[in-house]
């Protein structure tokens, strides 16, 4: 079994005959445990050892292993919180501090408004420790604290949220420029002009901030995304280029006019901004050829239905013309026909008439032929009576009768069957009623 190690002696005296190894053993036979080796352990040994190996004091000690803390925090920073300092930065004056980049001086230009709170605080301490006023006395520089003051003043700005967005709004190291027609013949449309508009977010006072899109974007989308750029509401403001304000009572009027100054001058700057934007978006949509090709379309579409319109009116116009033209030539075709009909009724009746004229000619001429039935010369007083019964026997029957009539006359030149024939029809009228018997005299005597 190994010896046990060396116990420290106890506070408290131990009884006659007791040693601490013998209290020791004792407790262990009523415990039962195995009797283990105690070795000292835990930071404050282990400093003691560090101490004791490397022969140092305590504020030698701790003054080294400061140091290494401090290496250590850079190291572990180096990675996500680096980058050169400017040799005229680290001269700049710390009076000056209004014209210093603050994000440059805690070594966060790649993040600047995009850095958390977290990063900035981690930027100031890894700046701290690399130039604190105490550790350049150390190497010799007593009197080089401007770039420590520059430091300070970068953080109290970037940490307060007021300051800080003041600051962020007149930031132009985090602007991207527009891009040049080169870089657009060269490069993604849509990619450059977006990185611009993406940067430009970062003021608007309304959230989502639509983005640029690409070609595949839809006509909603893109109207969407100019429709909320060219009436963008932005916060940003430029009271960091204030003029100091006289903080004495004094001069009441001359704090007054600078107050008055300080508002023209950023209403101007407001203005200039919105302007910059607005030819910003300008320039962007005189190039994207999704609205060029947004407007052929629509244009195609507004021409296809004025070309349908045209040829729906263009349809409906012929049609109301062959309608027209068919209306026009029934209306003449009828006009035709009623003046042909009205032709053929005038012959018909001209030649009814004529045929009638004949007719009676024919009548007539039969009883001349019979010699008015009279023996030798007919009186002028039997040829009155017998065409007087003539005219007579002519007004009381019609046309067709009339014709029925000389066409039994004609060809006869016996004067008998003359006059049997006008006897005859004495009798049909008179047994008709339409002559009185005794009105006919010459043609049934």
């Amino acid at each position: 079994m190994a010896t046990p190690a060396a116990v420290p002696t106890p506070l408290l005296a131990l009884p006659e005959g007791w040693t601490a190894e013998k209290d020791i053993n004792i407790v262990g036979k009523l415990s039962g445990a195995t009797q283990r080796t105690l070795e000292p352990v835990g930071p404050y040994f282990l400093a003691h050892a560090r101490r004791a190996r490397h022969k140092r004091t305590f504020s030698e000690d701790d003054r080294i292993q400061a140091q290494e803390r401090a290496k250590k925090v850079e190291n572990d920073e180096e990675s996500e919180i680096s980058e050169p300092e400017d040799p005229m930065m680290l001269a700049r004056d710390a009076k000056d501090w209004k014209q210093q980049d603050h994000y440059k001086v805690l070594g966060l230009s790649k993040y600047r408004w995009k850095a958390t709170e977290e990063q900035i605080k981690r930027a100031h301490r890894k700046k701290v420790l690399k130039h604190h006023p105490d550790k350049k006395a150390a190497a010799g520089r007593t009197d080089d604290d401007n770039f420590f003051k520059c430091i300070q003043k970068a953080t109290e700005v970037l940490l307060d949220p007021t300051k800080r967005r003041q600051f962020d709004s007149v930031d132009e190291e985090a602007d991207v420029e527009p891009p040049t027609k080169k870089q657009l013949q060269k490069g993604n449309f849509y990619k450059l002009w977006g990185s611009v508009f993406k940067s430009e977010a970062r003021f608007s006072k309304n959230h989502p901030v639509p983005m640029l899109g690409d070609e595949k974007s839809t006509r909603e989308e893109v109207e969407n995304f100019y429709n909320f750029w060219y009436s963008f509401d932005s916060w940003r403001s430029f009271e960091y280029l204030d003029e100091d304000v006289p903080d004495d009572n004094e001069n009441r009027d001359q704090k007054r006019h600078t107050e008055r100054k300080n508002a023209n001058a950023r209403k101007k700057k407001k203005a200039e901004d919105n302007a910059r934007l607005r030819k910003l978006l300008d320039d962007c949509s005189a190039g994207d050829e999704r609205i060029k090709r947004f407007r052929q379309e629509a244009n195609a579409a507004k021409n296809k239905k004025r070309l349908e319109r045209e040829a729906a009116e263009k349809k409906a116009a012929e049609e109301a013309k062959a309608a027209k033209e068919a209306a026009e030539k029934a209306a003449k075709d009828a006009e035709e026909k009623a003046k042909a009909d009205r032709e053929a009724n005038k012959k018909a009746k001209e030649a009814a008439k004529n045929a009638v004229k004949k007719n009676k000619r024919v009548l007539r001429g039969s009883v001349k032929d019979a010699n008015y039935f009279a023996e030798g010369d007919a009186s002028p007083a039997t040829i009155d009576a017998v065409l007087g019964d003539v005219e007579l026997i002519q007004g009381k029957i019609e046309a067709e009768e009339i014709a029925e009539l000389a066409s039994k006359l004609n060809g006869l030149k016996v004067a008998d069957e003359i006059k049997s024939v006008w006897k005859a029809e004495a009798e049909r009228l008179i047994g008709a009623g339409k002559i009185q018997e005794g009105e006919i005299k010459a043609l049934t005597a």
